[in-house]
């Protein structure tokens, strides 16, 4: 139930910041469960926010929220 309802929120996120690159992985196909173990996420929806250089500024495990997403994307 939690991934349905970080759906809206993830949408909001990507409409929000137009041209800025957003992917999204399911983490339960076996490529993106290798991608989610590689960055130890133990929880559904997870949401990382990288910097240029790859480096995370920002991670949100379970309910997600727009507005700390869309700051720290701003801050880059």
């Amino acid at each position: 139930m939690a991934c349905l309802l970080a759906k809206p929120v993830v949408d909001g996120i990507e409409r929000e910041l137009g041209d800025t690159r957003l992917v999204r992985i399911n983490a339960m196909s076996r490529a993106g469960g290798i991608i989610a173990m590689g960055y130890g996420v133990r929880g559904v929806p997870t949401l990382i926010v990288f910097d240029g250089e790859g480096k995370i500024v920002l991670t949100q495990v379970g309910r997600l929220s727009k507005e700390p997403v869309l700051q720290a994307v701003r801050k880059l």
